[in-house]
């Protein structure tokens, strides 16, 4: 079954690609058509990450995230942001073999307008991108670090720390690329991993705690504007200090309430 792409997202993705070696890509996390609506202008792409999860829902990982959850939020994304290049991070579980994975994504392109998925995994993974790109699914990769890897990994570990595991990372972009992605991820790994890697691949290697040698960077929209308070991860650089601002208000406004100057008379109808 083949799902024919419009010119619009052809030429976005050619974009993306062409950014290679001549611009710097900026991606940003969102979940809301709110938010969606305030990036628009400004992000590259952005992506309905799994993340939202822990951020959004308060779970202590990614892995229950569903695929209905991440349809449901990438559907007011796009609402938000109709000319964005969107992207849904499959969750874990939905793409275990090549018909399920195409299977789901379809169902993802049937029931939202995102532009392209995001998958997990290096050589482990090629076969399904590649029979996902073969049927008109465009698709973003994601090596090192892998979020979804967790408990099989025994937790949140930087990669890229011997040769070997660069000589590894190297041969999982470059399989990526070749089953027909158009962009990677590439989470939590040494800064001299990532300059092999981004030298290594004809696409667009996308950063998120890989130093700043990569084609572009991602961050999590919570992270970046400080409003995440249980823990500040050492890639992350606030530019805001959201959730201060947020309590502020939050005080400001219940002081209004209890000495009635909020609503004054021309607040009143």
């Amino acid at each position: 079954m083949s799902i024919i792409k419009n010119d619009f997202e052809k030429q976005n993705i050619t974009k993306i690609k062409d950014s290679k070696n001549n611009k710097k890509l900026t991606m940003i996390t969102a979940y809301d058509a709110l938010f969606a609506k305030l990036f628009e202008e400004v992000a590259d792409m952005i992506l309905v990450g799994d993340s939202l999860n822990m951020s959004f829902a308060g779970q202590s990982d990614t892995l229950s995230a569903t695929l209905d959850q991440m349809i449901y939020h990438t559907k007011a994304v796009c609402k938000g942001a109709p000319s964005s290049f969107v992207i849904l991070d499959m969750p874990f579980g939905s793409y275990i073999n090549k018909n399920e994975a195409l299977q789901n994504s379809i169902k993802v392109y049937r029931e939202t307008s995102a532009a392209a998925v995001k998958i997990e995994g290096g050589e482990d993974r090629a076969d399904i991108i590649e029979h996902l790109t073969k049927n008109s699914i465009a698709v973003m990769g994601h090596i090192g670090l892998m979020p979804q890897y967790v408990r099989s990994e025994g937790g949140y570990k930087v990669r890229g720390k011997t040769q070997e595991d660069i000589n590894q990372l190297v041969n999982d972009a470059i399989a990526v690329e070749k089953a027909g992605a158009f962009a990677i991820v590439l989470e939590g790994v040494k800064t001299q991993a990532a300059i092999e890697i981004t030298k290594a691949v004809n696409i667009p290697v996308i950063g998120i705690g890989a130093g700043n040698v990569t084609d572009g960077q991602v961050l999590v929209w919570s992270d970046m504007l400080g409003f995440f308070e249980d823990f500040k991860p050492k890639f992350v650089r606030h530019y805001m200090k959201g959730a201060e601002l947020v309590k502020n208000a939050v005080n400001e406004y219940r002081s209004d309430v209890q000495n009635s100057s909020f609503p004054s008379k021309e607040e009143e109808y």
